[in-house]
């Protein structure tokens, strides 16, 4: 089951990041943490960049309300997201 954190400022999910794969989706939950693979090199910033298009559009949010906030460099990060509840996050993986 995700690992979802409620704070005052939105949800905080944990995100897995494969990048550099053929496709941008979101696989499923892996050890509490939503696995999503991007084919944006892990370079820049772009991966980052794919991730928060690829939630923001799965969720129906403009892309400022999901923030990469932690994890910049790394494969596991932490994402902010705003505007949503828990139900539509978990939502992303039901079917899995």
């Amino acid at each position: 089951m995700l690992e979802l954190t409620q704070t005052p400022e939105g949800i905080v999910v944990p995100v897995k990041v494969v990048p550099g794969a053929s496709r941008d989706r979101i696989v499923a939950e892996m050890g509490g943490a939503l696995k999503v693979t991007v084919a944006a090199p892990p370079e820049k910033g772009k991966a980052n960049k794919a991730v928060v298009r690829l939630l923001a559009k799965a969720l129906n949010l403009r892309p400022n309300q999901v923030d990469v906030i932690r994890g910049a460099t790394s494969p596991n990060k932490s994402v902010l997201i705003t505007g949503t509840d828990e139900g539509a996050i978990r939502s992303l993986v039901a079917g899995d």
